[in-house]
């Protein structure tokens, strides 16, 4: 396998709730003339289907090899860098980046052995919130204000060029010997569940809503992006932060 396919071999294309057969079809053709192969379908209105054979213009090999899956967590496993395409600013404070430079940043956890997603929303409503916030990016295309929208295959096309051109120029990042990789989407989706449930047990809301604490402290770790043994220490102190508060629970009730 030469450098440059490996590369594309870590870089996956991710649909999410895509409602047009002739979509899919058409985004596998887009990718499939840039060098990459790699797509995950999440939650498709229909699929298989002869309209998206059709649109794929011979890309088969890559409907063939697609995943599908109920969720983006799944479609997610083992990245450690997700970049989210939308038209629009939405509700989620994250970064935003054009298609340049996710393509290099992309290109660049690729060639550190990193497995990278891009993700693109559903063609009328785009990614949801919730969706975004699983993403370490938002990626948007930089088309005019009065008719931004531009259709999925479109805009999984212009991600693919950029991602070409950036791997032609030999985009490559030093990788330290004593570096560990990123942890994975499984594994911060676990430490988010496990920080979700230690605020709860300590109270630390107080009666509050937590969706917005939570978005910006996943906002926090998504851009540290630590590594399994940095997950491994914060998962030890909530275990022991809600082990107090269990004792502490304890003494009150006592008192009672």
């Amino acid at each position: 396998m030469s450098a440059e396919s490996d590369l594309a071999a870590r870089i996956r294309y991710v649909l999410v709730r895509t409602s047009h057969p002739g979509n899919i079809g058409s985004a596998a053709r887009a990718i499939r003339t840039m060098g990459f192969d790699r797509m995950a379908l999440v939650a498709p209105h229909r699929f298989p289907d002869r309209e998206a054979s059709a649109l794929a213009a011979g890309a088969d090999d890559v409907l063939e090899n697609a995943t599908v899956s109920d969720g983006l967590v799944d479609a997610l496993a083992g990245t450690s860098l997700a970049l989210g395409l939308s038209a629009r600013r939405r509700g989620v404070d994250l970064e935003e980046i054009t298609p340049r430079e996710a393509a290099a940043r992309a290109l660049a956890a690729a060639a550190r052995g990193e497995q990278v997603a891009l993700v693109f929303g559903n063609e009328r409503t785009g990614l949801e919130n919730e969706e975004l916030a699983r993403c370490h990016a938002m990626v948007r295309i930089p088309s005019v204000d009065d008719f931004s929208s531009l259709n999925l295959s479109q805009a999984v096309q212009v991600m693919a060029y950029e991602l070409r051109v950036a791997s032609l120029g030999e985009v490559a990042a030093p990788v330290r010997a004593d570096a560990e990789p990123p942890a994975d989407a499984a594994q911060m989706e676990r430490f988010f569940e496990h920080l979700a449930q230690m605020l709860d047990d300590i109270d630390f809301h107080k009666g509050r809503a937590p969706t917005t604490i939570m978005l910006r402290l996943r906002k926090l770790f998504q851009r540290a992006q630590p590594d399994e043994r940095e997950l491994r220490v914060m998962h030890g102190i909530f275990a022991d932060a809600q082990r107090m508060a269990q004792i502490a629970n304890r003494k009150l009730k006592g008192e009672e």
